[in-house]
């Protein structure tokens, strides 16, 4: 069993799943920042389903979207207890989950039309 495959899922992101009645779905061990927003709120994430060869579900960003080609950029998973620790508890939404949060508390999940 992997380092990723033993931390994943905590008992915060089962919680978040129970919380919102969605499955549990541990994230790959890369997901897509955008590095440039880090900093900025409200903090997006979102979900998609995993393309064929593909190793990133998780496209996460603060403030203002971007429809940039380079607005992302992939992120071992590792990294973001240090990056983007806020996000930590969300990251086992299934696929197709969205969540919006702050710094002052605000939180809405919800699943993806």
């Amino acid at each position: 069993m992997s380092e990723h495959e033993r931390v994943y899922p905590s008992a915060a992101q089962n919680a978040v799943c129970e919380k919102y009645g969605m499955s549990v779905l541990p994230p790959e061990e890369m997901v897509a920042i955008a590095i440039e927003s880090l900093g900025n709120t409200p903090i997006y994430g979102t979900r998609v389903r995993l393309p064929d060869g593909g190793n990133v579900s998780w496209f996460i960003h603060g403030g203002t979207h971007s429809a940039a080609i380079d607005f992302y950029q992939p992120v071992c998973i590792e990294h973001l207890p240090e990056m983007l620790p806020l996000v930590m508890k969300y990251l086992c939404l299934p696929t197709g989950a969205k969540f919006i949060i702050d710094t002052q508390g605000y939180e809405d999940v919800w699943m993806a039309e």
